[in-house]
């Protein structure tokens, strides 16, 4: 097996450039915030894994059952030489598509996109060892920064998927898909996950599930402060909090001081107080309808082609082409 092709626009020293710069914008800010970015080093990677094995955590779930129904069809329909998967991951769902793909006789080529070279590293050379004969070309970078550079022989269908689109607010929503519309020839597509808005206790359930991973997840960010900028946050001081906000159709979460701390981070020369109570916003998560999802792709430049959702309604995979 001959090694992937491995494109690298952000190195090590650039994450922690990245790292720093967040970690002192979002501390001193008011109220508090961390970006949702940090949350997968090794130990988060694994615990978001877990969650989404969870009962109460359906969107992957959800996901993976419209893509095993519509996958040949999005293949037809595309008829895509490139897939480009943003954020890849563990490119576990995408196997889905690239087989759908390789069935309709058309792929040629899959582009996954992730932060980690190491992850990226072992999911291209699993893809590879299970697709014979598959060029796999792997850009490690942010997608918030680096969609420019993305290859791929056209057409393409760029897929991101995991609902990872709710982690951004919408002004970073329409930001990302003009960019990425900038980057796409007319015709080519955008596959894309949304979670949709649903009653408040499934929602919030998702995001605080009675295992206590999630919030095992969310406190660890504050491990990874401590260890990648020289923090020293007493992380079981903090607890998980995951609330449901209905004006603005999106769950945060966040970290919620159980008493009064004076934090330190050694390597910004930065110290933060926290006072019982006061929360730190580690992520939101928005939730999406039809017709909102519809106008955000006509405003980014796609037109919105077939919207499919699972069975019970809970989430949504659309396919738009770029106008």
């Amino acid at each position: 097996m001959t090694e992937p092709v491995l494109d690298v626009h952000l190195t090590p020293e650039d994450a922690a450039h990245a790292l720093r710069a967040d970690v002192r914008a979002g501390l001193t800010a008011s109220p508090k915030w961390v970006s949702p970015k940090w949350f997968y080093d090794a130990v988060g990677s694994a615990l978001f894994e877990d969650i989404t094995r969870l009962p109460e955590y359906y969107p992957t779930r959800a996901e993976r059952e419209v893509l095993g129904d519509r996958a040949s069809e999005i293949a037809a329909t595309t008829g895509a030489h490139s897939l480009v998967e943003l954020g890849s991951g563990s490119s576990e769902k995408t196997r889905l598509l690239l087989s759908a793909l390789r069935e309709h006789g058309t792929l040629q080529e899959f582009v996954p996109q992730d932060v980690s070279v190491s992850a990226l590293t072992d999911a291209a050379h699993a893809i590879m060892a299970d697709y014979p004969g598959l060029r796999v070309h792997g850009v490690v970078g942010d997608f918030t920064q680096h969609l420019s550079l993305l290859p791929g022989e056209s057409p393409r269908l760029v897929a991101f998927l995991g609902g990872t689109i709710g982690n951004l607010i919408p002004e970073e929503r329409e930001k990302f898909f003009r960019t990425v519309r900038d980057v796409v020839q007319p015709g080519e597509w955008l596959l894309l996950g949304t979670d949709l808005v649903k009653d408040e206790q499934t929602l919030v359930r998702a995001y605080d599930d009675a295992q206590g991973v999630t919030a095992e997840f969310n406190r660890n960010v504050l491990n990874v402060l401590n260890r990648e900028v020289g923090g020293d946050f007493d992380v079981e001081s903090f607890e998980h909090v995951a609330l449901w906000n209905a004006e603005r159709e999106w769950i945060e979460m966040r970290l919620r001081a159980k008493r009064d701390m004076r934090v330190t981070l050694a390597d910004l020369g930065l110290t933060v107080e926290f006072r019982a109570g006061e929360e730190l916003r580690t992520e939101v998560s928005a939730k999406f309808r039809e017709g909102g999802v519809r106008r955000e792709l006509e405003d980014g430049g796609f037109s919105l082609h077939r919207w499919w959702t699972d069975t019970e309604g809970r989430f949504a995979v659309s396919l738009a082409r770029a106008v």
